[in-house]
């Protein structure tokens, strides 16, 4: 059944969002089993969600948006633990982009996240215990499983739109291979139908950031009351260069000085850039899990749409009805235009009905996510076209 829970911020136990999370919970029991990539049967699990807006009577107006790598159910509501707005709430609410007054909006916490679906800082119902490393690989194709199970335990046969950037792309593409017949609409921002031997690299010290930390204690730090804080707070600091543009560093930081006339002559934050880093890194180690990290970027790594379908990535999208919006940033540097372009391309092959737009920004990566009037635009527009063609009133 599906249910609602609260706890996390209220008892101050921030592990307790793995098991409890302050949103909605989707339980599946031993008879709802979720066949992995892996060949490993995970059962039971839960899915963790925030839903906003409402269903309309003929179901036909839900959108799912795909969070990134980073990113969680947390879509358009304060964050329980950071306390902070959604991370994408300057595009959904109210009489905004994704508008919570037309459309019923759901967002899940992916496979293997943190904040309350089933992943390694998660109970391991066999022993009691954190699953920790127990807990079995997973892929894009396992997390957009577990969400359509989500989804038709909502009673949806067919979704309106699924939305992503970034890793959530990643999702929404496979929904588009996977599920034809059950997406009428997608866009797909910032992302690539396989990842890149440079992305992997970038993750890959990322993790081994993670797994050098003495308190990573072989992925077992939660039974021992410790977490690898420095570690994560690397790899997360590695991992948002990439998120930026160096037009954009540049803008921001130059060579600025952080609160100081002149170098120190040390190793302290003697310049801005060097202490922007240093928070970004120490505030996303209160808000996520290292072991988790590890699982995600793992199953991006993984993420090769094109192998899956023979080399032929044009079959992923054959016998599609649905309507693509895809956007690229031009100073994005983890996803290229060019990335875009090819699945772009493919989709043109498959005869899918599919309109492309790169935006000039030197905003990088992160683009997607920030105040892009172009980017709302041409979402909105796109939207109300696919709206007036499903039937949905204003």
């Amino acid at each position: 059944m599906t249910q609602t829970r609260s706890t996390g911020k209220s008892s101050g136990a921030k592990n307790s969002q793995a098991d409890f999370p302050d949103s909605k919970v989707a339980l599946f029991g031993p008879d709802e089993p979720l066949q992995l990539d892996s060949g490993v049967v995970l059962s039971p699990f839960q899915i963790a969600y925030q839903d906003y807006g409402t269903l309309n009577e003929d179901k036909s107006n839900a959108i799912l948006i795909c969070h990134a790598l980073t990113g969680d159910q947390h879509v358009a509501n304060t964050h329980p633990v950071t306390g902070k707005p959604g991370w994408w709430d300057i595009l959904v609410g109210p009489g905004k982009i994704i508008d919570t007054e037309r459309y019923y909006v759901i967002c899940s916490n992916v496979l293997g996240g943190c904040l309350g679906s089933t992943g390694p800082a998660s109970k391991n119902p066999k022993t009691g215990k954190p699953y920790a490393l127990d807990f079995p690989v997973i892929t894009i194709g396992d997390m957009v499983r577990a969400q359509a199970m989500l989804v038709e335990k909502l009673g949806i046969k067919t979704l309106f739109c699924v939305v992503g950037g970034s890793m959530g792309g990643m999702q929404v593409l496979q929904w588009a291979a996977a599920y034809k017949e059950k997406v009428f609409s997608s866009v797909i921002l910032a992302t690539g139908a396989r990842h890149s031997a440079q992305n992997i690299a970038f993750d890959e010290i990322g993790r081994q950031a993670v797994m050098a930390d003495p308190n990573w204690l072989g992925g077992r730090y939660l039974e021992a009351g410790k977490r690898p804080t420095k570690g994560l707070a690397v790899a997360r600091m590695t991992a948002h260069i990439t998120y930026l543009s160096e037009a954009a560093l540049h803008r921001k930081f130059g060579r600025n000085l952080q609160n100081r006339d002149q170098i120190t002559f040390g190793f302290d934050a003697d310049f801005q850039i060097e202490s922007y880093l240093r928070h970004q890194g120490m505030t996303f180690v209160e808000r996520f899990d290292a072991n988790s990290y590890l699982y995600l970027t793992r199953a991006m790594d993984y993420f090769d749409l094109q192998a899956e379908y023979g080399g032929h990535l044009a079959d992923a999208f054959r016998g599609s009805r649905g309507r693509f919006f895809v956007a690229s940033f031009s100073s994005d540097w983890l996803f290229t235009t060019e990335q875009c372009r090819t699945f772009v391309h493919a989709l043109n092959a498959a005869g899918a009905r599919v309109s492309f737009v790169e935006i000039k920004t030197d905003k990088g990566h992160d683009a997607f996510l920030l105040d892009e009037p172009v980017m709302f635009s041409a979402i909105h527009s796109f939207l109300t076209a696919a709206a007036e063609q499903r039937g949905l009133t204003a």
